[in-house]
């Protein structure tokens, strides 16, 4: 009998326990607005978060020689993109390099902002290459290379979508996150749509022509990252002091073209870089810069690409 009893006891201790739990984890769950789904949901999140930071392969991204002007070919797990299309006479030079590459489809094609020295060469690729979806800032320009642009568009039924800033899209292993992209037309520099990458624990940051104007909008956003694409080719529009700081890079990309009418980079950019101890890389010195990522170490690579139209 006495067995008996202390077997019921034990039971009964057991009983109460589950029954406080219970009430506990309930009154947790309501006070969060959590059900048991909601709690599963968490864990898988958190597992997937961890998980995007393993990588496989190597991410390749060239900023190539286009002059004065922007193109950036990305590479992930044998999926492209193309960030901007350099000039007019550069396009037909850049299908040739990207054929010579064993490309035949770009997953995305984004045109920054609507200037010549960065959509020109676009409506050549489209014509040439299979092309997934066309990201374009909500900034209509009446310019002939625009509208070279759209018929080049239209002739193969493509349309182009305005992406979202905070939206996210991926390419291979790769994470993009749109940072920003405006609408004001009174200066196109100021639609420049700009995108953060991230690669296992490297990160990048293509910012177009944005102008500090941009850059103070998206001071407070998550920018910190190891490569930057310098704004508007170095000017002195760009590249605040304070953008700086909080982007703080550990290397810094110009696309520039040798002697340009501009004297880009204005040498306060230069300066406000050499400050920082930021690595330096110019296309019209270093000629097509690819930087290649292993998740963890980037290496910078300087290639003669006949992708200069002049």
């Amino acid at each position: 009998m006495r067995r008996r009893k202390n077997i019921s006891l034990i039971t009964i201790i057991f009983i109460m326990i589950a029954f406080i739990y219970g009430t506990f984890s309930g009154e947790i769950n309501k006070t969060f607005g959590l059900t048991e789904n909601d709690s599963n949901n968490i864990e898988v999140n958190n597992n997937n978060l961890e998980a995007s930071k393993d990588v496989d392969g190597e991410l390749s991204v060239y900023f190539l020689d286009v002059g004065q002007a922007d193109s950036i070919l990305i590479e992930s797990n044998d999926e492209y993109m193309i960030i901007d299309g350099g000039n007019n006479n550069d396009g037909e030079l850049l299908v040739q390099y990207f054929k010579s590459l064993g490309i035949d489809k770009f997953k995305y094609l984004v045109g920054t902002h609507p200037h010549e020295d960065h959509i020109g060469g676009l409506d050549d690729i489209i014509d040439s290459f299979n092309i997934g979806t066309i990201y374009l800032p909500d900034a209509i320009t009446t310019t002939a290379t625009f509208e070279d642009l759209l018929d080049s568009m239209e002739k193969k039924n493509l349309t182009y979508d305005v992406p979202e800033i905070n939206s996210t899209f991926t390419l291979g292993n790769a994470t993009l996150k749109v940072i920003y992209t405006g609408t004001d037309t009174s200066d196109l520099n100021n639609t420049s749509i700009v995108l953060k990458l991230v690669y296992g624990n490297n990160s990048f940051l293509f910012t177009g022509d944005a102008t500090s104007e941009t850059e103070e909008k998206i001071i407070n956003q998550d920018i910190a990252v190891d490569v930057l694409k310098v704004g508007h080719h170095g000017s002195k529009y760009s590249t605040t002091n304070n953008f700086l700081d909080k982007v703080n890079p550990k290397y810094a990309i110009i696309s520039v073209g040798e002697n340009n009418i501009y004297n880009h980079p204005a040498s306060s950019t230069i300066d406000k870089l050499k400050k920082r101890n930021i690595s330096i890389y110019r296309t019209d010195i270093d000629g097509t810069i690819l930087a290649q990522s292993d998740g963890d170490n980037i290496s910078f690579s300087k290639l003669e690409t006949n992708t200069n139209g002049g």
